[in-house]
């Protein structure tokens, strides 16, 4: 028996047994596309540190659990969902365990040429727009989480924003992952279509309601119409035992100008994907990011540009703060095809290693096969500035505000890359939250007996 077989002996038994009761399983297309990715995913196995695009991440602990997929929905109240709840949302979809509730969802007053729903129900009444979207961009063919997530593609969000339509407010796409007696695995596949000349923001939010081992694999096709404008934010902060991989796959039309934010905060094991293909002429892309990790979370970002056609821009954008004993992971690559020239590209990693047993992996790429082009890539790893630390105790300030001064102002980049609004506003309550957490956790040192200390924010505000 092959490595990749014995890797994904459990899959073996569960798949056949989902394919047949599935949403959609006496759809032909809908079935060639489940059992393709199946065979592909077999075919493979897991990703192991050998492969290029894994080299800094080791999944084996993924690889080696039994999940299995919930048995039925857990009863998750109105009450408790209201710490998650983006109340300024245009509309909000929650998701428990990976499936749509729609009683728990608010759908508010949207316009009549932007649709939400689940994806799901929209099988089961077989809508049009899922056979010439769904799977269509996503590369099962390189990424297995991809082909596993495909092969057991059945529920997620479905937004459509039909022709000139504008929504100022986000939709707000709330995943829920509740306790489970043993290992559990749930596939949110997610299909966002945005026609010409329309105006959105989408907010995928990932958290924990209790804790247990889950793994969340979710992908998301993003399909940006001519001379739309579109803006994404992933925000993941699940517990600490919960493992989340997740992908966006962005098509990008001519004059489509597309903004990736991801905020990574929690979880134990994430890898965070983003693959845009600017596949017409004069798109722009914002792939921006933020990943803030201590005890011994494993945040892995792994970006994948592609420059497919000729004067489109792209700026990358990534910062890391890390402490205790944390791994982050900056693998970013730009590819500029043969026809893409006028390329403008740059990409930028910035780090922050708060601990000495704190670790940083970054590798910018270029992959350059047109010449005339713009391309530049850098990287940067430190510590907190000492002389900037040093001129903020000189004005009196103490060390532990100061500190957290200046984190704020390092995280402070991405958020002003940022439209201003309801997105933002949101990612900054949650960032400033959870720095704050960090900062209370830091070391203070007194100067005049030279001892270590921890205090808290309260006693310094």
């Amino acid at each position: 028996m092959s490595t990749a077989i014995q890797n994904v002996g459990s899959y073996l038994e569960i798949f056949p047994a989902f394919a047949r009761q599935a949403a959609g399983h006496n759809l032909p297309w809908l079935r060639k596309l489940r059992d393709g990715a199946f065979a592909r995913f077999c075919e493979t196995g897991f990703p192991t540190t050998h492969d290029e695009d894994w080299r800094f991440t080791n999944v084996s602990a993924i690889a080696r659990t039994p999940f299995s997929l919930p048995s039925g929905r857990a009863e998750v109240s109105q009450s408790s969902l209201n710490p998650w709840r983006l109340k300024t949302a245009a509309a909000q979809l929650v998701f428990v365990d990976g499936q749509f509730v729609r009683e728990l969802s608010v759908f508010g007053t949207l316009p009549a040429n932007v649709a939400v729903s689940g994806l799901k129900e929209e099988i089961e009444r077989r809508a049009p727009a899922l056979e010439s979207h769904l799977g269509r961009y996503l590369n099962i063919d390189r990424d297995p989480f991809s082909a596993l997530n495909t092969a057991f593609t059945e529920d997620g969000a479905f937004v459509r924003f039909g022709r000139g339509a504008v929504l100022e407010e986000p939709i707000h796409l709330l995943f829920v992952s509740t306790t489970a007696p043993g290992p559990r695995m749930v596939h949110p596949r997610n299909l966002l279509i945005f026609e010409q000349e329309c105006q959105g923001t989408v907010i995928e939010e990932y958290v924990s309601l209790g804790g247990g081992t889950v793994l969340s694999n979710s992908a998301t096709e993003l399909a940006a119409g001519e001379n739309s404008t579109v803006s994404h934010y992933m925000i993941e902060r699940e517990h600490r035992d919960a493992f989340n991989v997740s992908t966006l796959r962005i098509q990008q039309e001519r004059s489509a100008n597309v903004a990736s934010h991801s905020l990574l905060l929690g979880g134990g094991l994430v890898r965070n994907n983003v693959h845009p293909v600017l596949a017409g002429e004069g798109g722009e892309c914002l792939i921006n990011g933020l990943f803030v990790g201590d005890g011994r979370q494993h945040l892995d970002n792994f970006m994948h540009v592609e420059h497919a056609s000729p004067h489109c821009s792209s700026r990358q954008f990534y910062n890391g703060i890390l402490d205790g004993h944390a791994h982050g992971v900056f693998h970013g690559r730009i590819v500029v095809h043969k026809d893409a020239q006028k390329t403008d590209a740059k990409q930028t990693n910035r780090n922050l290693l708060l601990s000495d047993d704190a670790q940083i992996d970054t590798k910018p790429q270029l992959e350059i096969y047109a010449d005339d082009v713009k391309c530049t890539h850098g990287a940067t790893i430190g510590q907190i500035e000492e002389n900037a630390l040093f001129y903020l105790r000189s004005r009196g300030i103490d060390e532990i505000a100061a500190r957290r001064i200046l984190l704020m102002a390092f995280a402070g980049e991405c958020l002003e890359r940022m439209k201003p609004g309801v997105a933002r506003e949101h990612a900054e309550h949650l960032i400033h939250g959870h720095l704050l957490a960090v900062v209370n956790h830091l070391p203070e040192r007194n100067p005049g007996h030279g001892e270590v200390r921890k205090r808290n924010w309260e006693e310094v505000g």
